[in-house]
């Protein structure tokens, strides 16, 4: 209980910043909230966390995007296929984990670990 106290505590502090609702509660986190995932918003849960999460979903869906649009019918090999769709996965997290990360700093956020429900 005293984390979705703390989740919407979260929530009240980033619905006063400038930052968008759906960009703070995407629909990847509403998804995780309704399957009972408790897990924190964006702007404030870890860079590795973000990174992870972010990272793994996008390599994944990219990765089979491409094998059935493009790779698959230029005879691409499977490590090759996974190298790309891993590269992009980790270039993607990481960039998005650093996008949440400055909007953190940007408006004054504090850490989830610092954050009271």
């Amino acid at each position: 209980m005293e984390a979705h106290l703390k989740r919407m505590r979260a929530l009240d502090l980033l619905a006063k910043t400038s930052i968008w609702r759906s960009n703070y509660e995407s629909p990847l986190v509403r998804f995780l909230w309704r399957l009972g995932f408790d897990v924190p918003p964006p702007h404030f849960a870890s860079f590795a966390g973000v990174a992870l999460l972010t990272g793994v979903g996008f390599g994944a869906a990219w990765g089979l995007l491409m094998w059935f649009l493009f790779w698959s019918y230029t005879g691409m090999s499977l490590a090759a296929v996974a190298f790309s769709a891993i590269t992009a996965g980790v270039l993607f997290g990481i960039g998005m984990a650093g996008y949440y990360r400055y909007g953190r700093k940007k408006h004054q956020l504090p850490s989830w670990g610092e954050l009271s429900a």
